[in-house]
């Protein structure tokens, strides 16, 4: 996994890569690349695994990017995190705010013939259609929610933040939360979308969340810039 991470081996996405290459140099990757050498050598098991690290990239080209979604950690559990936020891998039980995020996909855009399904939860589609899912922190160790916080990701997605902001316009930013709304108040909010709500956990759905209507709003914002819309009803 560390030595993946090394600049001259990451796998990453050719237009991020040019973007990002000298964050791989800077004093927090390499202890960060330390760090997670230690936790490899002990043994632990990290979740997702080493080539899906960059998935969130790897799937949605910096130049593709038409939607960026901010989570905070992966998932701990086993077969779940697969390098997207709030995604699990296909055949893995809905985690309740993915429950939560299909309920408003429903409400807002869903008819009597369009839905999401219960049994479905990889959202690589929409990934592949150029949503940003985007973890704050992209590893964590089995069974210890946020137990790689702190140690150098959130500079680096900070970054990531920062190169859309900069480089690109028309983008729609959805910051659920309070953790993601401070990690997009950077945002340049006359040449990008940026939609607030409270985030999709089961503490705070019924606070905001629910009838946010964000996936009508960047749909509709999108098309506004003469961008196809997001399918999002296009899950596996």
């Amino acid at each position: 996994m560390a030595e993946e991470m090394a600049e001259d081996r990451v796998r990453l996405e050719a237009s991020w890569k040019a973007a990002l290459h000298e964050e791989f140099e800077k004093p927090y990757m390499r202890n960060l690349r330390a760090f997670l050498q230690k936790e490899k050598t002990a043994r632990k098991v990290i979740y997702p695994k080493g080539d899906r690290i960059f998935s969130a990239l790897d799937l949605t080209p910096l130049t593709a990017a038409k939607v960026v979604i901010i989570g905070q950690d992966p998932y701990h559990g086993p077969r779940q995190a697969h390098g997207l936020c709030f995604s699990v891998q296909s055949g893995v039980p809905q985690p309740p705010s993915l429950i939560n995020i299909f309920k408003e996909v429903n409400d807002d855009l869903g008819s009597a013939g369009q839905h999401l399904a219960a049994q479905k939860g990889c959202l690589e589609n929409w990934a592949n259609q150029g949503v940003l899912l985007l973890n704050a922190v992209l590893t964590v160790e089995r069974g210890r929610a946020g137990s790689h916080q702190g140690q150098g990701w959130e500079t680096f997605t900070d970054e990531v933040v920062s190169v859309l902001n900069e480089s690109r316009n028309g983008l729609v930013f959805m910051l659920w939360g309070s953790y993601a709304q401070k990690k997009g108040a950077i945002v340049d909010r006359t040449r990008h979308c940026v939609l607030s709500s409270p985030h999709p956990s089961p503490l705070s759905a019924h606070r905001g969340f629910f009838g946010c209507r964000h996936f009508s709003k960047a749909n509709a914002y999108l098309e506004e810039q003469g961008v196809a819309a997001i399918d999002w009803f296009d899950v596996v």
